[in-house]
């Protein structure tokens, strides 16, 4: 192919071109000296929920100590790393298509390895060197501070079998540890708490994740302080099950009241809350901290009783809906957002209509929402039978986001004519003219660029809605 270029003759090189071609040489030849005692680069791709975004910045701090240099580009990488998830087989089916993709940059640049980690690691072990036998090492969430070892064992040619790493470490917070600055700058993420208890009969995260272990109260506020002093003004609090965070005697609402008095810290998120553990108390804590922003995800996953006992979620509808209207009744504002999963073992038409019921009686204001699909090793797997049809499960699922997709937009339209504050965190997807920025609950907003810059709060007055985004213009611009 000639890309459009026309071939001419080659004729006999002139003096000057001799020359040129000789500092080109030189050029080319310090280059590569250089890239040669260069530092190496890694380059992380991350697959999941904002906990696996934490783990790859807490896996780039690793490998920056370590005297790596960051890189955009997988082909430019001496270290190539697949952080991963596996709540869904879908998305363990991508991360083996992108693998055999990166596979190319080995070849490209001999040396250069390629590892798995994360959740899909942990689930999968050596079953992920039977489907991806390019990849070099395995490596599952308790164990990024060996990371370093195994990437230089793989250098050194060590055999496959001895480059997995998937032990689960009941002690294991990461303690001491920070992660380079990720995400837009603005917002930044803390994991404080690891694992799950609650061992749901659908999901894997408590094979992959390990139990519940909660991070030191100082610890995150020394994160959260670092993230502050890094220019980050919004801080996002994580955990499988947040709320079941316990420290000796601190509980998930006193650390969220401690971290909501850190200086210059404007917005504090956390997130994914559990339902039986959703107490009084930290429902005060948000109703009475302003710093603590007025939006909480509740994962429903069904609206009838029936399913979520074979679900074993531990608790009834009626019981979740309580905490819902409690949260509403101190901040009747309060934007709750939800899981579902429609079509889960033994599902029938009536426990269905059960779940559009609760979206209608509950009017989230945004949702999650996914078709069943088992997952290997989960008791679900084990002992409860996949017996809803796909094109059912399907059905469903459109039935569900249409219904959802009309409560979204409702929420959305009621800030029409309003002004609310906005914090800026980047430019827009569809133009370099516009900036987004997020409302204390979570709702998307677009306004006009101008002079403005992530990182500012801003007053706008919302103008027009859509079931995701909100538009506006700056108050007095």
């Amino acid at each position: 192919m000639s890309d459009g270029l026309v071939q001419l003759r080659p004729s006999a090189p002139s003096a000057s071109a001799n020359a040129a071609r000789a500092t080109a040489t030189a050029t080319a030849t310090a280059t590569a000296t250089a890239t040669a005692t260069a530092a190496p680069r890694v380059y992380v791709e991350t697959y999941g929920c904002q906990m696996n975004v934490a783990d790859s910045d807490l896996i780039l701090g690793l490998f920056t100590g370590d005297g790596y240099a960051r890189t955009a580009r997988p082909e430019d990488a001496d270290l190539i790393l697949l952080n991963t998830c596996a709540v869904r087989e879908k998305a363990e089916e991508r991360v083996f298509i992108r693998a055999l993709e990166l596979a190319a940059h080995k070849a490209a640049r001999p040396g250069t390895v390629l590892g798995i980690t994360g959740c899909m690691a942990e689930h999968l072990k050596e079953r992920v060197l039977e489907r991806a036998p390019h990849v070099d090492l395995v490596a599952g969430p308790d164990s990024y501070r060996r990371l370093g070892e195994l990437v230089a064992r793989a250098r050194s040619g060590a055999p496959h079998e001895a480059l997995i790493d998937v032990r689960l470490d009941r002690d294991e917070t990461y303690e001491g540890l920070d992660g380079v600055p990720g995400g837009d700058g603005v917002s930044g993420f803390v994991t404080v708490q690891r694992g799950c208890d609650k061992f749901c009969t659908f999901c894997v995260v408590p094979l992959t994740r390990g139990r519940e272990r909660a991070t030191p109260p100082r610890e995150v506020l020394r994160l959260v302080r670092a993230l502050v002093a890094g220019g980050v003004r919004e801080v996002t609090l994580l955990g499988q099950t947040v709320n079941s965070y316990r420290h000796e005697e601190a509980r998930f609402s006193d650390l969220l009241r401690a971290v909501a008095q850190v200086p210059g810290l404007e917005r504090v998120r956390f997130t994914s809350p559990y339902p039986i553990d959703f107490t009084a108390d930290l429902i005060d804590a948000i109703a009475e901290e302003p710093k603590v922003c007025k939006h909480v995800h509740l994962p429903l996953q069904s609206g009838s009783d029936a399913v979520l006992a074979r679900m074993r979620r531990g608790y009834d509808y009626a019981g979740f809906a309580n905490i819902a209207r409690a949260l509403r009744a101190a901040m009747p504002e309060i934007a709750i957002t939800t899981d579902l999963l429609v079509g889960f073992s033994g599902e029938t038409d009536d426990d269905h209509r059960m779940t559009l019921a609760a979206m209608a009686e509950l009017r989230f204001d945004g949702a999650f929402m996914f078709a069943y699909s088992e997952r290997d090793g989960t008791h679900a797997a084990r002992r409860l039978p996949d017996d809803i049809p796909d094109a059912l499960k399907q059905a469903r699922l459109t039935e569900a986001i249409k219904l959802q997709a009309g409560h979204a937009r409702a929420a959305h339209e009621r800030y029409i004519g309003r002004t609310a504050r906005v914090l800026l965190h980047a430019r827009a997807r569809r133009s370099a003219e516009q900036l987004v920025g997020r409302l204390d609950d979570f709702k998307a907003v677009v306004i006009p660029r101008g002079e403005l810059a992530p990182g500012m709060l801003v007053d706008v007055r919302i103008e027009r809605a859509t079931s995701a985004t909100l538009t506006g213009s700056v108050v007095g611009a």
